[in-house]
């Protein structure tokens, strides 16, 4: 049977406090929606429909490349209604699975079980918390069948202290959601019209309720303020942490790595405390990343090692590579195998060639540096005239002195030897020492000035 997704993400969401669209805010460097999306996706679902209400333009525009029925929800009157504004968009023939756009770590498999428990009826999700303030109440009958959801504010006492909360996941028939939806009223002290009256529906038509309970109530924490978008993105890094470890890679300390897209590793990856990944980052077999370094869409060749305080961007680093401590490859960053990038050297839209070594105080900008290059300390490629970039070309084999200073755009030839201190402006010869210096002057009779007391 084909399964239609509605996804309801209208709301304002006041207590963040925030301009910024709720289901717009970031979880482990996605926003909220987009997580949930995904859980979607993996389920096959043949539509997914999201409502959308509160900046419905900017969540729209955020989602722009994605295949997804947008409906507006012009007004906020309850879940209910959010989900009549979607039926004309799924089909009459197929089940239907009801998700939050701002509960965002719930796992397929969770709503496998919910959709695969419907059958012919209705599935809710459930999870006990130890504290369930905020969350509508399963209350159950005397032989433990869910009798009906009553949410907070219309709770007695008595059902307050119920800790089974209603998740607001929810899978049914197509034709049984919209007949259902047809009868509820806002009969209640938010005047809403509540999704959850589809349970007590249900009941009096004598057709099954099956609740499917999850263990772990980080996947059905909702997101309604920042501290609680605090505690999920803590979840979420724990859960994060947990697939590395069985993947094998070597955690120095769980509780301190930041995953902010996705991170592959080979074999026997290690990673020290305090690193970020963000964006779509690959590291290599045996890479070994050290402390308090951040990767952003970067990927990192088997046996190279990143040192501590680095921060690499859209950056490529073959392999057997030492990178930093405290180097900086910005984006275009092309390193080849065995490279060495030092401590505090900047990279910006070039490649280094098989063995290059650049090891101390250098930027190295729009350059194409061959193989086997020996780049001094303090060595600049000045590729900015003001106006526009251009390129130094190094060519295989040269060695490039301390403090030169490459006047772009320029070519070493190959085997050019630079002399310390050089400003270099023209081509160099092959093979040749080039050497550009001011002549060195003495001034006999010199004195240093003398201070004045004040």
């Amino acid at each position: 049977m084909p399964l239609d997704v509605i996804v309801l993400a209208a709301g304002q969401g006041k207590r963040m406090r925030s301009r910024l669209p709720k289901v717009l805010h970031a979880l482990g460097g996605r926003p909220l929606l987009a997580h949930v999306l995904d859980a979607a996706r993996a389920l096959g679902a043949r539509n997914t429909v999201v409502v959308h209400g509160h900046g419905a333009e900017q969540v729209k525009g955020a989602f722009a490349e994605e295949k997804i029925q947008w409906v507006l929800q012009a007004e906020q009157l309850g879940t209910g209604h959010a989900v009549q504004q979607a039926l004309p968009c799924i089909g009459g023939d197929g089940e239907v699975l009801i998700l939050y756009g701002d509960v965002p770590l719930i796992r397929p498999a969770s709503l496998q079980r919910l959709v695969s428990a419907a059958g012919d009826g209705l599935a809710v999700m459930t999870a006990e918390l130890d504290d369930p303030r905020g969350y509508g109440r399963v209350v159950r009958n005397g032989s433990g069948k869910v009798e009906r959801i009553v949410e907070e504010k219309d709770a007695a006492p008595a059902e307050r202290a119920i800790r089974e909360i209603n998740a607001g996941f929810m899978a049914l028939g197509a034709r049984r959601l919209a007949g259902w939806l047809a009868q509820i009223g806002n009969q209640n002290a938010q005047k809403e019209y509540y999704l959850t009256d589809l349970v007590t529906l249900a009941v009096k038509d004598r057709v099954a309720v099956s609740a499917v309970k999850v263990e772990d109530a980080a996947e059905v924490a909702g997101v309604n303020s920042r501290r609680e978008l605090a505690a999920l993105e803590r979840a979420y890094q724990r859960r994060e942490a947990e697939r590395l470890l069985d993947a094998g890679v070597s955690l120095a300390d769980p509780a301190r790595i930041d995953v902010r897209g996705s991170l592959e590793c080979g074999d026997d990856v290690a990673i020290d405390v305090n690193c970020v990944f963000e964006g779509r980052v690959s590291l290599g077999a045996r890479v070994r990343v050290g402390p308090n370094c951040v990767l952003r869409d970067v990927s990192v060749g088997a046996d190279s090692e990143v040192r501590a305080f680095s921060h690499l961007e859209d950056s490529a680093i073959g392999e057997r590579c030492q990178v930093g401590p405290y180097a900086r490859l910005r984006p275009g960053a092309s390193l080849a195998d065995e490279v060495h990038v030092g401590n505090f050297v900047e990279v910006k839209a070039s490649r280094l060639g098989k063995g290059s070594k650049a090891n101390h105080l250098s930027y190295i900008g729009d350059a194409e540096v061959g193989a086997r290059v020996n780049v001094g300390a303090g060595t600049i490629t000045c590729n900015y005239d003001g106006a526009a970039k251009h390129r130094t070309i190094i060519e295989d084999e040269c060695f490039i002195g301390s403090d030169a200073t490459l006047v772009a755009p320029v070519r070493i030839a190959r085997g050019s030897y630079i002399g310390a201190g050089s400003t270099i402006n023209k081509d160099t010869p092959a093979g040749q020492l080039t050497v550009a210096r001011a002549r060195q002057v003495s001034l006999p009779g010199w004195k240093p000035p003398k201070k004045t007391k004040t």
